[in-house]
């Protein structure tokens, strides 16, 4: 292909063609005359040779809710084939996306680093230069061939140039109904016409259940009667946090006022009828998630292989009455996230580890017996995967589109703050899973708050904030502007004293 940079390598200054494994060898080589340094490979133990996966399969839907996979607990869809890998993996429920937008989610889960530090904070923004992506890194210290398929979205959904990866060009873009098959068979294929001896890392990047926001375009308006009655027995219940919290910071209320369930002025009915058909989406991508099972298991290739499976970010699906996703509440921050690897990872579905997109790349890092990237923000889960210890994290965080809001979740509790509003949010994430109850104001969590604004805190000077994210300043604790600046104009030109951030006091007008 003309933009596989996998292939082969030219050396700068020569007409030599290097093969990849020959450059690996010169450039291992030369990193040990030199002692090492950030892009050097690591050298595996003969225990990590062992255990390294022949292959590695990551798959990746859009905006999938966490609690939509059978085997997990949903009693609305039929998903066989993701129910498989739960039977045959460990399934973390805990697990967070970085941020509940598209892009930025992604460009988490091939850096390993937030958001607000690879610069694509909003979506369409590209991943900074200087940060190697999973498909560079491990083209540069493994002899996996790196292969991607579907939508990227860092910054185009739909490309045939990735850095670091050979793309298949399915040709299509938009609609998960008509590009989602296109590209399973394309990977299937792929695979089938591959050498088993020949290790790869695919990235198969479905658009479902992205789909569900067409059906909303196209379903804004409640009809004020009943549209589809012949499913009407199959309607899903609506959650039990329809209802919501009316201290709300107003960053969510205006998410909410701007989506379509309010706008339509819908009934609990219509409601419903949205839940019904987000439901079939899922089970849509179920079923390209079965042909790539399949030709692994037709081909031989299944128990040589570690797959991993996960979402961007979720989807409202009713609950807080949201659709879509955006904001911090657990159903548009919440992911399903699965690895399965026959006979290597314990079967178990892990409900106490905190997790993250940031952990999929170290995580493949370690199976792979490579270096992790310097900066990386997220833990390699392997251990706890082959049941031998657990993360001891405390707590992990997650932001928000152009650099507006910040949770930090702990063990226990949840913490949510907005630039420039006075309204916090805590919530006890064992006894409120629905995350109702508000319990900023109540003395007996004041200390509780003040240990997640702390932790919140801590985290912030640890990050290395791109230069094009907006209040970039702000992000980093101990330089902190002591000024009001101008926001950009995602936030409406609305002014904010950053001092201390997040622990500022509003500016009286």
């Amino acid at each position: 292909m003309k933009h596989n940079i996998n292939h082969k390598r030219n050396i700068a200054g020569s007409n030599c063609v290097v093969s990849r494994r020959d450059f690996i060898k010169i450039t291992g080589g030369m990193t040990m005359l030199l002692g090492g340094g950030l892009c050097s490979p690591a050298i595996s133990s003969a225990e990590s040779s062992k255990n390294k996966p022949k292959n590695i399969l990551l798959i990746i839907t859009d905006q999938q809710h966490i609690d939509t996979i059978s085997a997990a607990g949903c009693s609305y869809a039929k998903t066989p084939n993701m129910d498989r890998l739960v039977t045959e993996g460990m399934t973390f429920t805990l697990s967070y996306s970085t941020n509940p937008v598209c892009s930025p989610a992604r460009s988490s889960i091939f850096t390993g680093r937030t958001s607000c530090e690879t610069g694509v904070y909003k979506n369409g923004k590209p991943i900074r230069s200087d940060i190697p992506n999973l498909g560079q890194w491990f083209s540069q210290h493994t002899d996996y061939e790196t292969i991607y398929a579907g939508k990227w979205h860092v910054p185009r959904s739909y490309t045939h140039f990735i850095p670091g990866f050979k793309v298949i060009n399915t040709g299509l873009g938009g609609a998960g109904y008509v590009c989602d098959p296109v590209v399973s068979r394309a990977c299937a294929a792929y695979i089938q016409n591959r050498p088993a001896s020949e290790p790869f890392m695919m990235i198969a990047s479905f658009m479902q259940p992205h789909d569900i926001c067409e059906w909303l375009r196209l379903n804004t308006d409640c009809p004020g009667k009943r549209k589809y009655p012949e499913v009407f027995e199959e309607l899903p219940e609506l959650p039990a946090n329809f209802v919501f919290d009316s201290k709300e910071p107003e960053k969510i209320k205006e998410t909410r006022q701007s989506r379509e369930g309010i706008k339509g002025r819908w009934t609990p009915e219509h409601w419903r009828y949205y839940k019904w058909s987000y439901y079939r989406h899922i089970e849509m991508v179920d079923g390209e998630i079965g042909r790539l099972l399949q030709v692994l298991e037709d081909t031989g290739r299944l128990k040589d292989t570690l797959i991993v499976f996960t979402s961007d970010h979720g989807e409202g699906l009713g609950h807080h009455q949201m659709v879509r996703k955006s904001v911090l509440y657990d159903e548009a921050v919440r992911v399903p996230l699965i690895f399965a690897w026959p006979g290597r990872i314990k079967n178990k579905i892990n409900s106490t580890e905190l997790v993250s997109g940031l952990d999929i790349l170290p995580t493949l890092c370690d199976y792979a017996g490579i270096k992790i990237p310097t900066g990386v923000k997220g833990k390699s889960l392997r251990k706890v995967l082959e049941g031998e210890s657990s993360l001891d994290r405390e707590y992990i965080v997650s932001e928000v589109s152009s650099n507006t809001g910040r949770m930090v979740r702990s063990k226990q509790y949840k913490y949510i703050k907005y630039l420039d509003d006075p309204v916090e949010q805590l919530f006890d994430m064992k006894k409120d899973p629905q995350e109702i109850r508000n319990l900023v104001g109540e003395k007996k969590y004041e200390s509780i708050l003040k240990k997640h604004k702390q932790m919140l805190g801590k985290w912030e000077k640890g990050l290395d904030v791109a230069s094009n994210v907006p209040e970039a300043k702000s992000w980093i604790a101990d330089k902190r502007p002591k000024t009001v600046t101008k926001m950009n104009k995602t936030m409406k030109s609305a002014r904010v004293h950053t001092d201390k951030w997040p622990f500022y006091k509003k500016k009286k007008k």
